[in-house]
């Protein structure tokens, strides 16, 4: 019986040990076998797997939100006094992104092009785009100001020249007009007399050139033989920097194309990435840990620095010129036009901005940007990018159409670019890489102590069979000492009931 134990007891231990080692080595195997998972799953690459169908088609949800500033007070601005503005909106499209034309390279970069598709999505929006919503005239008051250095004939000339055309610095057009565009005489006259003045051309709106659109040729590296250089552009149209800026590093392409960022991010790395749209790279920077629906993000937003002019933050002198700190003047690649880039409201700017405009309450929970990124794949979950739009408008002597308007940036218009992980793919991604990381995490400590606890069985056994093996034999002793006494009995009653029988039979 006890050999048979030790056996038990032996089998136990080489079982335990087994499954000790295994667990063990799963400790050192799993980051191995996740970040080879990560690698493949996240290069660009048609073999990786559903991470490539996601760059390839972005199939998950994704909105632009626009809010529209209606001047409440068009005739009294011309008279001088301070703006006064309400927002309307959000007039909300949902907005598809697909890349074309994609051309792999021998040199581990792929080419593509991005098409950019926008649909109204009257649910969600908070009116329709058929209102009608009092605006600046941009043609207005944005060809004034580029105007605004020529000589006294030009001006009377460009003057006369809107009052032909009907032109008020103050226009009541629908939302679908202002945002997607219409035909102007006044546009087409200038664009044939004075080609390539402005920054509109066939009709005007302020996203006219994003429907059915893309952001040029980008060229990003794949990844496939280093994958910590997966997604960075390697050139956009060609170049590897821009012009638009007067300062070498103001017209660098840096980071991505704002999609997807190379994997492993530790939070001391800022998300650089290059906007075609805002002319120039910006960076988001950590702001704390955050979760999205079970999986672990970094939190990125923007410095405070993103939009500072030259005097507040130097490497921003390459923007200039500038104006109070938290508004960019993007003229240098809007063919001059006086417009502007900020946060909505103003918000994170001079508070000079929002004070000079009746009607904007900056607000960091409404108004601020924000990314959240899987920190492990470098893919964002969730993020919601906003930008306001504004342009410079001022009283121009010769020009009777501006009247004696105060200097202002007057905001326009500002716009939420919202999307995150859902559907399908969230279910795919979420399986794939949180929740089997997670299991075989789970396994590698299970293994261990189970293994340890058979180590402990297996040394606890011998002992405690031992025990059971001589309380069996005490009872085995006794058992056989009754044994012997009933056999005792037996014999001397059979013993008496012979004698007894011969005496009868010889009676």
């Amino acid at each position: 019986m006890s050999i048979s134990n030790n056996k038990k007891s032996i089998i136990l231990g080489v079982i335990g040990l087994l499954l000790v080692a295994f667990g063990a080595v799963l400790v050192f195997l799993v980051p191995v076998i996740m970040k080879q998972q990560v690698q493949k799953n996240v290069q660009i690459d048609p073999s990786s797997g559903f991470a490539y169908e996601m760059w390839r088609d972005l199939p998950v949800p994704f909105f632009m939100s626009i809010y529209i500033f209606e001047v409440k007070n068009p005739q009294e601005i011309l008279l001088g006094e301070k703006p006064w503005v309400e927002e309307r909106g959000p007039y909300v499209y949902r907005e598809k992104k697909q890349k074309t034309n994609i051309t792999f390279h021998e040199n581990g970069t792929v080419s593509f092009v991005e098409l950019r598709t926008f649909w109204f999505e009257p649910e969600k929006s908070v009116g329709s785009e058929d209102d009608y919503v009092v605006v600046p005239n941009v043609l207005v008051l944005s060809s004034s100001v580029m105007v605004k250095d020529s000589n006294f004939a030009i001006k009377w000339l460009f003057s006369r020249t809107l009052a032909t055309f009907n032109q008020e610095p103050f226009m009541n057009r629908t939302v679908k007009e202002i945002l997607w565009g219409y035909h102007d005489p006044f546009l087409d006259f200038i664009n044939t007399f004075l080609p390539g003045k402005l920054p509109f051309k066939g009709k005007f709106g302020f996203f006219a050139d994003f429907n059915d659109s893309n952001t040029g040729i980008f060229t990003v590296n794949t990844g496939v033989e280093d994958i910590s250089k997966v997604q960075m552009i390697d050139t956009w149209n060609g170049n590897t920097e821009i012009n638009f800026w007067n300062s070498e590093q103001a017209n660098m392409i840096n980071g991505t194309a704002g999609q997807m960022w190379p994997p492993f991010r530790t939070p001391t790395q800022p998300l650089e990435f290059f906007s075609p749209d805002a002319c120039r790279s910006l960076t988001l920077v950590f702001e704390k840990e955050e979760s999205f629906r079970g999986i672990p993000t970094y939190r990125y937003n923007a410095p405070n620095y993103l939009f500072a002019n030259g005097s507040d933050y130097p490497p921003n002198e390459g923007f200039c010129p500038c104006t109070a700190s938290g508004v960019m003047n993007v003229s240098a690649c809007r063919f001059g036009a006086p417009m502007f880039l900020s946060f909505p409201h103003f918000y994170n700017a001079d508070p000079g901005f929002a004070a000079a405009v009746e009607g904007l309450h900056p607000s960091e929970k409404l108004h601020s940007l924000f990314l959240d990124l899987h920190p492990l794949t470098g893919i964002p979950m969730n993020c919601s990018i906003r930008m306001q739009i504004s342009l410079l408008a001022m009283k121009v002597d010769g020009i009777d159409q501006t009247g004696d308007i105060a200097t202002v940036v007057l905001p326009v218009l500002w716009f939420e670019e919202s999307g995150y992980l859902d559907g399908p793919v969230y279910n795919t991604y979420y399986n794939t890489l949180i929740v089997l990381p997670i299991v075989m995490e789970y396994m590698q400590y299970i293994l261990i102590a189970v293994g340890l606890c058979f180590i402990l069985i297996a040394a606890v056994l011998p002992f405690v069979k031992q025990e059971k093996v001589f309380l069996f034999g005490n009872s085995n002793k006794k058992f056989d000492e009754n044994l012997e006494i009933s056999k005792a009995q037996t014999e001397k009653l059979t013993s008496s009931s012979n004698g007894a029988v011969l005496q009868e039979a010889k009676l």
